[in-house]
């Protein structure tokens, strides 16, 4: 898997992107004083945040000024430019989401019933939920002790609230409850595998959009959450019989033993070692 995170100096723009998730980019921007843009348009989705500061924000034929605790939208082929105010400070993030993925996630949500992208009213607002969700998605993305199914999750999750609070309509029908369980069964059964989002909806036969949103209603807590939850459990046993704790952090299916260290404690208030005895 490569996935890059780049930044050549504090002030020069962050990008991040990753292989196995194609269809998001995210980019931040620690000055912005230090970027001026021309009027442009992109073939993707893009959302931002604006998280301090304030600028000038052009949008087709309107002109706003927006500050720390905006978040703005740009539908595909929008023009638009944000640039400093007489070179105050202000900083940002953005995220450009892949058209034709965000219409399926449409189409699941029951918004785009004929397939097309259904385009936003809006072009920005200072819903605070959207703001603080959008800052720890990037938070998720730019993680490196994440891994792939947490991303995507997140992914998943925030487009979707992206979509109910901004562009309300029909909600899907409901799925029967065993296949719910059998993602969970599914999610048990795999857990020390580096699982995909993909894998789990088609064991359960439920689209990525309902089984986030379904599976935390059942269950109090995300797929992703949920394999954490078994994968430490599983760590348990091991740790019970004796076993090596790097060796129980691979066997258990986590990247690293810094990133079992950092979710046994989260979960036991313990670290593997004191576990052990």
């Amino acid at each position: 898997m490569k996935h890059t995170l780049a930044k050549d100096a504090d002030k020069a723009p962050r990008f991040w992107r990753d292989d196995a998730l194609p269809f998001i980019e995210a980019r931040s921007i620690a000055d912005g004083r230090e970027v001026c843009y021309t009027r442009h348009s992109h073939a993707h989705f893009s959302i931002g945040a604006i998280t301090a500061g304030c600028s000038t924000y052009i949008h087709e034929q309107s002109e706003f000024q927006v500050s720390a605790g905006t978040v703005v939208l740009m539908n595909p082929g929008d023009v638009h430019a944000c640039n400093p105010i007489d070179d105050q400070p202000w900083s940002y993030l953005m995220l450009y989401v892949d058209t034709s993925w965000l219409t399926d996630l449409q189409h699941q949500l029951g918004f785009s019933h004929d397939l097309a992208f259904r385009r936003f009213a809006i072009s920005h607002n200072r819903d605070t939920s959207l703001f603080h969700g959008l800052k720890g998605l990037y938070e998720v993305l730019v993680d490196q002790q994440q891994d792939v199914l947490g991303k995507h999750s997140a992914t998943v999750e925030f487009f979707t609230e992206v979509q109910q609070r901004l562009n309300p309509g029909d909600q899907p029908l409901r799925e029967p409850h065993f296949k719910l369980e059998r993602a969970a069964e599914y999610i048990r059964e795999h857990c020390t595998h580096m699982l995909k989002l993909e894998d789990i909806c088609e064991a359960a036969q439920l689209s990525p959009s309902y089984l986030i949103r379904a599976f935390k209603q059942r269950y109090g807590m995300t797929p992703h959450a949920y394999l954490v939850n078994r994968r430490i459990q599983f760590a348990q046993d091991q740790l019970r019989c004796g076993k090596l704790i790097a060796d129980v952090a691979l066997e258990a299916g986590f990247a690293d033993q810094a990133h079992f260290q950092r979710a046994f404690k989260q979960h036991l208030a313990a670290t593997p070692g004191q576990y052990r005895g």
